[in-house]
């Protein structure tokens, strides 16, 4: 097992499946290979289903990260696949394991953190389990509604050109000349896991007072649930999902889903910018460009749009922040265009939780 998608391509082949579109058994219209799974009940209403993990030690570190940032981004990381498919959440179940050292007041505030991703995201706990362990380990499921929406006046019932599944946004309607856009700024995230990693204790401390841009966006994420919605019931993007595991990463996905390659520019791509004394506590090798190619956690969207349709985003929501960072392509291959004009291959740097 080389990496995280060899893993799944293992149990998919040892447990019965259903990977992708093409059937509706058990009102499954896609399975596995997507952000999230899609149902149809008969009524042609849809639903998309996920479920996520959050572990100590792998995720987060019980000592250092705050307990209600553990219980809000919980949460939000899970709603984030309901998101990249055009969702708006609506329900989840939670599964926690907890050693009794964290059963008390840690307890409290990571409840206090988990009712807060749920009221801003407007969701609400419909059951789940508990049990001991010998750490931290909460699963999160979630439930996000698709709306019976109507483009230009043609339903779209079922997958096609556009990498619908009804209205909901899959990974694989990408085609060749299809820009590539991302919200947001890119890395933001990773400096405040650099943070985490450096300063440790220290930056326990920072969390008393007010909280500096790069240890909110990796505490407490927030999502472009709006942005999401509106580009699916448009008809505008071709195919999207969200930035969880690093843009270097998570392209080659959406490409390999769609059967193209890419070419971004490196130029255009929204890279993070480092107040002075942040930068002071980053490692000398910090880059903002590898941040923004391989840092996870930032939960942005990576979207592609036909050409035909890029004026069209000038109406959706947080459209100022909207940036087109590349093309697809034909060749299948995914390549970084720098400012002279030379390429070479993008490698995937992202997270990978079983990448050797």
């Amino acid at each position: 097992m080389h990496d995280e998608d060899a893993l799944i391509r293992r149990v998919v082949r040892a447990v019965p499946s259903q990977v992708g579109g093409g059937g509706s058994r058990y009102g499954l219209a896609l399975g596995i290979g997507d952000d999230a799974a899609l149902l149809r009940s008969y009524g042609g209403e849809e639903w998309v289903i996920s479920c996520d993990a959050f572990v100590e030690g792998v995720h987060f570190l019980a000592d250092i990260h705050p307990a209600d940032s553990v219980g809000y981004k919980a949460l939000v990381r899970a709603a984030s696949d309901l998101v990249a498919m055009g969702a708006s959440p609506r329900l989840f179940l939670l599964t926690l394991a907890l050693p009794k050292s964290r059963s008390g007041r840690w307890l409290d505030k990571f409840l206090a953190g988990l009712r807060r991703a749920a009221n801003y995201l407007n969701m609400r706990l419909a059951g789940g389990d508990t049990t001991a362990g010998a750490k931290v380990s909460i699963s999160v499921a979630v439930l996000g509604q698709i709306g019976n929406n109507v483009s230009h006046g043609v339903p779209r019932s079922a997958k096609g050109r556009s990498g619908h599944c009804g209205t909901a946004l899959t990974r694989s309607g990408g085609r060749a000349g299809d820009r590539i856009y991302v919200s947001g700024t890119l890395g933001r995230a990773q400096i405040g896991l650099e943070l985490v990693r450096r300063m440790k204790k220290r930056v326990v401390r920072m969390t008393m007072g007010p909280l500096p841009e790069a240890l909110k966006a990796h505490f407490y994420p927030r999502l472009r649930v709006d942005l999401g919605k509106w580009l699916a019931r448009n008809g505008v993007a071709s195919a999207m999902m969200d930035l969880s595991d690093g843009l270097s990463t998570d392209l080659v996905r959406l490409c390999h889903a769609s059967g193209v390659g890419a070419r971004l520019w490196a130029e255009r791509i929204p890279v993070v910018s480092p107040s002075p004394e942040i930068l002071t506590l980053l490692p000398r090798s910090f880059d903002p460009l590898k941040a923004a190619l391989n840092g996870g956690d930032d939960y942005e969207l990576l979207f592609t749009v036909p050409k035909r349709n890029d004026g069209r985003l000038r109406g959706a929501p947080d459209s100022p922040e909207l940036t087109c960072i590349g093309e697809l392509s034909n060749d299948k291959q995914i390549l970084l265009a720098d400012t002279d004009g030379g390429t070479k291959p993008l490698t995937a740097g992202g997270w990978d939780p079983f990448r050797k």
